[in-house]
């Protein structure tokens, strides 16, 4: 484990390439911090393991688990896997105040592909909506988001290796619709209308 020192200056070294001008950029183009408990590098193979209360956060992206694992191809992108029970993750909509955020035993990002996995009672929240299932992959990118169950094995057994699907929820909220103010003169009533004579 690390002296409090240590992650402190080791936090301040990341952070120090932060500027300004990188308040105004996309999420993908600022640094990615990183604290935790205790870190084990890898260097010939461009793995960290950091474990213990791990927090990740790249601009407005924070990931939090229990165990995060990082692997850095040769372009300087990264594949990120976090673990916890459950790990989560919060991240700003992109020219909107509002957040999306997601919960999972396994979460899996890609600083590449502006991809976020979410694996095993898997939660995702975008304003008031809200799904859930075994399996949710979301574009930050695009801000779409796809959500899978896993088959489970069927309780009947008279025949084995049936599966059945799992079911998606979402529960989607109503987009408020603008009601139009209330004209002050008052529409003919049609019972009143008097029809010309044949």
């Amino acid at each position: 484990m690390f002296p409090a020192s240590a992650r402190f200056l080791f936090a301040a070294l990341l952070t120090f390439c932060m500027t300004a001008s990188f308040a105004e950029r996309a999420d993908r183009d600022q640094p990615v911090n990183l604290e935790a408990d205790k870190v084990t590098v890898d260097d010939s193979n461009q793995i960290s393991t950091f474990t213990g209360n791990v927090r990740l956060s790249q601009g407005s992206l924070l990931i939090l688990g229990d165990k995060i694992v990082v692997k850095q191809d040769k372009d300087g992108f990264m594949q990120v896997s976090a673990r916890g029970s459950p790990a989560s993750f919060k991240q700003k909509r992109e020219g909107l105040n509002g957040f999306v955020e997601g919960f999972g035993e396994i979460i899996e990002y890609d600083t590449n592909a502006e991809t976020i996995m979410l694996h095993i009672q898997a939660r995702f929240t975008r304003d008031l909506d809200e799904v859930t299932g075994e399996n949710i992959t979301y574009n930050a990118k695009t801000e779409v988001f796809q959500v899978n169950g896993n088959e489970i094995a069927s309780s009947n057994e008279s025949e084995p290796g049936n599966t059945t699907p799992q079911r998606v929820r979402a529960v989607l909220q109503p987009k408020s619709i603008p009601v139009a103010p209330a004209s002050e003169e008052t529409p003919p009533n049609p019972i009143d209308t008097v029809l010309p004579e044949n």
